[in-house]
């Protein structure tokens, strides 16, 4: 079972929709933001790239385009922009910092330079790291891992590829027609 198919399961089995109305309001914000004032006000090119190439290893392109094709590297900009604390602001550049010395100590050279197989390989070894942590009943929230892949989910799931491609959701409901005449049966033999 894939990634994908693994939300999916989650999201039927709990029974909760896997964006939540407020979620996806959040996200379609953060998108609509993007479009509005194109250009990166935190990531600088580098950070961007590593972005970039972090979230399409966790949503990558398969039967639908991947976390690349639905701009989330724009999505985290934004929100590190414009609604995390500076705190957190740092610790998510921090992670990104810390992501590339990984690499440079275990490959001699940066993870956009890596190889797939090395570059999934650390991304299983913070995936193990997280898992720790919440196997040891330890606080994940300032989890730098943590915080990628949520802003990866959120932002992959609120984007138009995500939610409906992936999700198959229509980001406007059905049409609503008030003044529809109903026929005699459907108003119980009432003319």
């Amino acid at each position: 079972m894939d990634r994908r198919e693994a939300l999916r399961v989650l999201g039927a089995a709990t029974a909760v929709p896997l964006v939540s109305r407020d979620l996806l309001a959040l996200g379609r914000d953060a998108h609509a933001r993007w479009r509005a004032r194109p250009g990166f006000r935190v990531l600088d090119a580098d950070q961007q790239a590593l972005v970039t190439t972090l979230t399409d290893l966790i949503i990558p392109e398969t039967d639908t385009p991947g976390a690349r094709a639905a701009r989330v590297d724009q999505f985290v900009d934004v929100m590190l922009a414009d609604w995390y604390d500076p705190d957190d602001r740092q610790r998510f550049l921090d992670g990104l910092a810390d992501v590339d010395a990984r690499s440079t100590a275990a490959t001699g050279k940066p993870f956009t330079d890596a190889t797939p197989a090395q570059q999934t390989a650390l991304l299983t070894t913070l995936d193990d790291e997280l898992a720790r942590l919440r196997e040891a009943h330890q606080s994940t929230s300032k989890s730098f891992f943590r915080m990628l892949k949520w802003l990866t989910l959120v932002g992959y799931y609120t984007s138009q590829i995500g939610f409906e491609q992936e999700l198959h959701e229509r980001i406007i409901p059905g049409m609503f027609d008030p003044c529809r005449l109903q026929d005699a049966a459907a108003r119980g033999g009432e003319d």
